[in-house]
């Protein structure tokens, strides 16, 4: 009895330690300074309250100057987020940002608080016992609250469904994942664990919530706009197209196969094998066959906490983009599973849960080792379920799963076939460029926007070389002034917006005291016979190609992504433009195309 006494009296001298050390330097790092992801979150929340439109928010040039507006120096984007994952946020966005920041942490410290005694409250577990097992994830938990992170407040939701489901409270459990999907997407596929289980009341309320919330994005934004989300974004989103979806730092299944299998001159020189038919293949079959035969054998099971367990680590798995902090989601399961395994399974899944919450360093990214401990946790975990498919039922998923497989590879080979890439001559600029936007054409070569060293600056191409112009502040959206220049661009700093001139062979900037924006981009080349103008095309910005005179218009561009900012080349030869085909959604590269293989081979 006594060393029981001394064993909770030493655990709970290791907790405040580990506390005090918490609230001295993570706590008080994310208190003082303003880093992302909060910034973004919270530009987010300032612009609904503005009123501004949600198409907007995707585009990374606009969104850039509104965090200089709101008074944030990083450099930030709203993307992947949903239409309402900053709505937690819109009640502080009248404070201001580290005033704001510091509610939200004080908001999350009370989540991650109340996560660990439902943890308590579900299993036979100690509040100690189970803040001993969230310090083996601190990483995951300092980067959170560093960066005033999302996922404290999504483990708490997920937490509290399913405490509220383990209690019969079926309804309010369904509320909750409804609600966690409209904020995050990771909620979403519960609509699928639920029906496999039968349990029709919460998927109901589940339903429910996200549609009521739905309606809610919809009073917000307008329909138009949530429909263009839900057809141009998420699609994109959910295939892992955001950001650099060849980073392996992103470790996750579809960076791994894009890596492994898509060439991209810029982000992916070294694929090991161009293949893009397999991609588009495997990249649906991995993802469905994960998702798809847990369900299955799901359905015959009734452990509800190990079920529920394995179903947060399938979502984890079959997830587009995911980072360090995104696995304190794994504090759910993990203590949910310890509670049944023996003391070999333990070790296991304390293990995993510690490295997974690491930080990846990028010596080892490309080796993807998260994946792979990903994919030894679910194996680990499922190897008690596989006996429940049935044979006839693993047949018939598996025919649709590749049947469906198919015919998404032959929709997104159709797609490929019309990109950018496969017509016209790309413009390597720099190995490992993120972006390249604006191009303006003088006598000395192209100047366009792209980011360094975590702004936007200014590259001049010219005579195989790159010259860099940076600024105390992000320089947007150069234009050539004449065909020997200067370059007008906007230079974003400090709250405040001005235009100045940029003279690329001496390097020489002076202010731009003109009150006129920039001017309107007609695309009409030099010699007064063409005119090239963007134009949706199915929700998609396309590239289109008139002669003055009047005649057929010609395509230039398609595919499900955006051609845009196009620019006529000074003898009108050619024309100059980006477009984010085969990258993240609003990161383009630079194209060329010709004018003679235009009139040879654009779409009527």
């Amino acid at each position: 009895m006594r060393s029981k006494a001394v064993k909770l009296v030493r655990q709970r001298l290791l907790i405040l330690a580990v506390v005090v050390f918490f609230l001295a330097t993570t706590f008080r790092y994310g208190w003082t300074r303003s880093a992302s992801d909060f910034p973004n979150y919270y530009t987010a929340a300032v612009l609904v309250r503005q009123g501004q439109p949600l198409h907007k928010y995707y585009d990374w040039t606009w969104f850039q100057r509104q965090m200089r507006y709101a008074g944030l120096e990083q450099l930030g984007g709203y993307l992947p987020q949903t239409p309402l994952s900053m709505l937690p946020l819109v009640p502080v966005a009248g404070f201001p940002v580290q005033t704001a920041k510091r509610i939200w942490l004080t908001f999350s410290l009370g989540c991650l608080i109340a996560t660990i005694f439902l943890l308590s409250r579900i299993t036979r577990f100690k509040v100690e016992q189970i803040t001993l097992l969230a310090i083996v994830g601190y990483p995951a938990i300092h980067i959170n609250f560093l960066y005033g992170q999302y996922y404290v407040f999504v483990l708490f939701l997920l937490t509290l469904a399913f405490y509220c489901l383990q209690r019969e409270q079926i309804v309010n459990g369904g509320l909750l994942l409804g609600s966690a999907f409209a904020l995050k997407l990771y909620g979403g596929p519960f609509i699928l664990y639920l029906t496999m289980k039968r349990r029709w009341r919460a998927l109901a309320a589940m339903v429910g919530a996200a549609l009521c919330l739905v309606l809610v994005a919809t009073s917000i934004f307008g329909w138009r706009d949530i429909a263009w989300f839900g057809t141009q974004i998420l699609p994109r989103a959910l295939e892992g197209q955001t950001l650099d979806p060849y980073n392996s730092l992103n470790g996750t299944l579809s960076t791994l196969l894009r890596r492994s299998l898509m060439r991209e001159p810029e982000l992916n020189p070294g694929a090991l094998w161009n293949a893009p038919a397999a991609f588009f293949f495997l990249q649906p079959l991995l993802i469905l066959g994960i998702i798809v035969f847990p369900l299955i054998a799901l359905s015959g099971s009734n452990r509800p906490k190990r079920d529920f367990a394995w179903f947060v680590v399938v979502l984890l798995l079959a997830s587009p983009n995911t980072g360090s902090y995104t696995f304190l989601l794994l504090l759910l399961p993990t203590i949910l599973l310890l509670e049944e395994a023996n003391l070999r399974s333990r070790v296991f899944l304390i293990v995993c849960y510690g490295l997974l919450a690491l930080p990846l360093q990028p010596a080892w990214s490309w080796l993807f080792p998260k994946v792979w401990l990903l994919l030894s946790l679910f194996f680990w975990v499922g190897r008690e379920y596989w006996h429940l498919i049935r044979p006839k039922a693993a047949l018939t998923a598996a025919v649709l799963i590749i049947v469906a497989s198919g015919i998404s590879a032959a929709r997104h080979l159709t797609s490929y076939s019309q990109e950018p890439a496969q017509h016209w001559e790309r413009i390597v600029v720099h190995e490992r460029t993120l972006l390249s936007l604006s191009p303006a054409i003088i006598r000395s070569g192209l100047v366009y926007q792209t980011i360094g060293r975590s702004r936007y600056i200014l590259r001049w191409l010219h005579q195989d070389r790159i010259t860099e112009f940076r600024f105390d502040g992000d320089a947007i959206q150069p234009v050539a002034e004449s065909a020997d220049g200067p370059i007008r661009f906007e230079l974003l700093i400090h709250r405040r917006s001005r235009f100045m001139l940029l003279d690329p062979a001496t390097g020489r900037v002076v202010c731009d005291a003109r009150p006129e924006p920039h001017a309107a981009r007609l695309g009409i080349s030099p010699d007064g016979k063409w005119i090239a103008a963007t134009r949706q095309l199915n929700g998609t910005d396309q590239i289109w190609l008139q002669p003055t005179a009047g005649g057929t218009t010609m395509r230039l561009t398609g595919g499900n992504c955006n051609s845009s900012s196009a620019v006529w080349e000074l003898n009108s030869k050619a024309i100059v433009f980006v477009s984010d085909c085969g990258r993240g959604i609003g990161w383009p590269a630079l194209y060329r195309a010709n004018l003679e293989t235009i009139q040879k081979t654009a779409w009527k």
